[in-house]
């Protein structure tokens, strides 16, 4: 037991601090395109994996980690302590309930179901990308109201400022999780193993 949560705090960090690179990455090509934040990131990706592997837990944890270290490091575009709240730690960790999908997963490698595991990986990139890009949004509506073009509803130009570089976020983070869960399934087939935290 002792040596799971260790293999599952190690595998979290690791797989956080990837994310947080990812996104560091992303931030530097981005051209400064979305003023007020946000880039078109794998950084989800990292985080998806650990919620398919070891469930909501891991998934949400990994998401904390990687606002926190974003926030720790000042990449984070922070106007007001609850944006930052909503920007950085709730959108970041409401992704890790992708997780919920675990077993589902689990379940479709153990069929050798390349189709269903795509179907769930789907299913629980989109649950995690839906639920960031509405935290964005709020954040959006309340805090970066001032940028709207005049004429332009708040909440529209939220949806659409947060849209651009959230679906193409959602997209090829479906694409990359699938192909590495397809491509590696023995890694996110814990129901063998001697650990399920």
């Amino acid at each position: 037991m002792k040596r799971s949560k260790t293999l599952f705090l190690v595998e979290v960090a690791l797989f956080s601090a990837l994310a947080y690179v990812f996104d560091l990455l992303a931030n530097m090509v981005s051209l400064r395109i979305w003023p007020q934040g946000g880039s078109i990131s794998i950084a989800m990706v990292p985080v998806f994996l650990i919620a398919f592997r070891w469930g909501i837990k891991g998934g949400m944890l990994s998401g904390l980690l990687l606002g926190g270290l974003q926030v720790l490091t000042g990449q984070a575009y922070i106007v007001h302590p609850i944006q930052g709240l909503l920007d950085y730690f709730i959108a970041f960790i409401v992704i890790g309930l992708a997780g919920v999908f675990m077993k589902q997963i689990q379940h479709a490698i153990n069929e050798h179901s390349k189709s269903k595991v795509t179907t769930y990986v789907i299913a629980g990139t989109l649950l995690g990308s839906v639920l960031r890009y509405a935290a964005h949004v709020i954040g959006g509506i309340v805090f970066f109201g001032e940028y709207a073009p005049s004429g332009t509803p708040v909440a529209l130009y939220s949806l659409l400022y947060n849209g651009t570089y959230m679906l193409p976020a959602f997209i090829l983070s479906a694409i990359f999780v699938s192909l590495l869960i397809n491509t590696a399934p023995k890694y996110f087939d814990v129901t063998n193993a001697k650990f399920n935290y």
